[in-house]
């Protein structure tokens, strides 16, 4: 869910990995400044890299010096081939929805970086069908669950069909040891309820 400090949490894995190498924030541009100012605010301590604006390729050369690189989908789309030839020590890739169709370019520059540790976050849940898991997966562990087609024969097309509840435990039991999902009731059971308003 939203609000629960994912953010905080990257932040806390990636200063206890500082030294390592530098690792690469991607997120959509609305989210880059407050990356930086979470970094900043959090873990001051690292050496931090944004890669925005026109003239950001004379800052290509400084990544091997700092701690972290943070740029949006729509760059890291645009700056794949120079960011593939880096070896991150980890790659966080916020609002992973953004990566949700494997046909993308967002997704298929996501899938070509170079990694050690990968990570997906998002407060959003799946919204079309399970092809947005299969997707995020094969950013994480890449393989994990089978090829996109075997994926699509094996559960994407029996769950498509109706229920299935044989088929959605197996897939839930493969996906446990890669998920921390938390709930607000989980965490935060201070906080009030979430306040809808309906605007005709």
């Amino acid at each position: 869910e939203m609000g629960l400090g994912k953010t905080v949490q990257t932040l806390a894995f990636l200063r206890a990995h500082q030294g390592y190498g530098p690792a690469l924030v991607v997120c959509p541009t609305s989210l880059v400044t407050n990356w930086e100012n979470e970094t900043r605010k959090f873990t001051p301590e690292l050496k931090t890299l944004v890669l925005e604006g026109a003239d950001r390729a004379a800052r290509f050369k400084s990544i091997a010096d700092v701690d972290i690189v943070i740029t949006s989908y729509a760059l890291l789309r645009r700056d794949v081939d120079t960011l593939r030839e880096i070896k991150f020590s980890t790659a966080v890739l916020d609002e992973a929805q953004h990566i949700k169709n494997p046909e993308t370019q967002n997704a298929q520059a996501a899938f070509a970086l170079r990694t050690k540790h990968r990570f997906v976050l998002t407060g959003t849940p799946m919204e079309n069908s399970v092809r947005d898991l299969w997707s995020l997966m094969n950013f994480v562990v890449p393989g994990y669950l089978g090829s996109r087609n075997d994926f699509r024969e094996r559960y994407e097309k029996p769950l498509s069909t109706g229920p299935a509840p044989v088929l959605k435990r197996r897939l839930a039991r493969r996906l446990r040891p890669f998920l921390l999902r938390r709930r607000k009731s989980d965490v935060a059971r201070e906080l009030p309820e979430k306040i809808e308003q309906v605007v005709p």
